[in-house]
C-alpha cells in the first residue's frame, strides 16, 4: 500500500525549532563541562547525540539544523587551537569529514524508521476502520437473516395455529427520550385500532377485547370466548411475539 502521508510523521512547527535550540544549547553546556577532561577528543559526539534526538522526535529539517550548527560550535569552541578560525589544520579536516557522514547516516536511518513506523500506523488505523465496518457489515446481516427466519416462523405459526388466532397486533419501534448515549430505542405498542382481528376475534368478550387490545404483552392471559352454544366461558390465551424485517408483532391465540 502506498502511503503518502508518511513524510509528515514528525511534529511541525516553532516547538520542532525551539527543541532544536534547546538540544544545541544543551548539547554545547555539557561538552563545555567535559572538555577539561577529555579535551580535544571526540570534539562533536555530543552534537551529534542532540541531531539524532532532535531526529527522532521532530523529524529531519531541525535535525539538520542541529548538524550543520554543532559542527561549527565543535569546530570553534572544540578543536585547537581553541576560539580561531584563522587556522585550518588535520583535525579540522577529520571532524568536518567524519562528524556530517556519521551524524547523517543516524539520521538518516531514524528518518526511514520512523517513516516506516508512521506508516504502518497509519495502514493499522485504516485497517482498523475497516475490520469495524466489516464487523457492523456482519451484525446488519445477521439481524437481516433472524428478522427472515422471525417472518418464515410467523408464517408456519400463522399457517399452523390459523383457527385459533384471536388478533394480530403491531409493535412500532419509538425512541424513549435518552440520557445515556448508546441506549437501545424501546419497544412501544401502537394505537388499539392497529390490530388485524383472527377468525376468532369475534368470539372474544368486548371488555376482555378492550383490556386486551390496550395492554397486550408476550405472555399467557385469560379472556372469555363463545363457546358453540352461544356461553362465554374463560379460556387461556398465548400471545407470542414475533420479530421481522417489517416490524415486531404480538399474536394472540387461544392455548392449546
Amino acid at each position: 500500500m502506498d502511503v503518502k502521508n508518511a513524510r509528515r510523521w514528525a511534529l511541525r512547527g516553532t516547538r520542532a525549532w525551539l527543541a532544536a535550540a534547546a538540544a544545541l544549547a544543551i548539547a554545547a553546556g555539557v561538552r563545555l563541562l567535559l572538555h577539561p577532561l577529555i579535551g580535544p577528543i571526540m570534539p562533536g559526539t555530543a552534537f551529534c547525540i542532540a541531531a539524532s534526538l532532535i531526529e527522532y522526535f521532530f523529524g529531519l529539517a531541525p535535525a539538520l539544523a542541529v548538524m550543520v550548527l554543532g559542527l561549527g560550535l565543535a569546530d570553534y569552541l572544540f578543536v585547537p587551537p581553541y576560539a580561531a578560525i584563522d587556522v585550518f589544520n588535520r583535525a579540522d579536516v577529520i571532524l568536518i569529514l567524519s562528524y556530517p557522514l556519521v551524524t547523517l547516516f543516524i539520521i538518516v536511518l531514524i528518518e526511514r524508521l520512523r517513516r516506516a513506523q508512521f506508516r504502518a500506523e497509519l495502514i493499522a488505523s485504516v485497517a482498523q476502520s475497516r475490520y469495524e465496518m466489516l464487523l457492523r457489515h456482519d451484525n446488519e446481516r445477521m439481524l437481516a437473516r433472524r428478522a427472515i427466519d422471525e417472518t418464515h416462523r410467523l408464517l408456519r405459526h400463522l399457517s399452523h395455529h390459523h383457527k385459533t388466532f384471536i388478533l394480530i397486533q403491531a409493535l412500532e419501534r419509538k425512541a424513549r427520550p435518552q440520557q445515556d448515549e448508546g441506549r437501545v430505542p424501546s419497544l412501544l405498542p401502537r394505537l388499539p385500532n392497529e390490530i388485524a382481528p383472527g377468525p376468532r376475534f369475534a368470539d372474544v368478550n368486548p371488555d376482555d377485547l378492550q383490556r386486551l387490545s390496550k395492554a397486550l404483552l408476550p405472555g399467557s392471559h385469560r379472556a372469555r370466548l363463545k363457546g358453540s352454544d352461544g356461553a362465554s366461558k374463560l379460556t387461556d390465551c398465548v400471545c407470542e411475539r414475533f420479530t421481522t424485517h417489517a416490524g415486531d408483532f404480538l399474536v394472540l391465540r387461544i392455548g392449546d
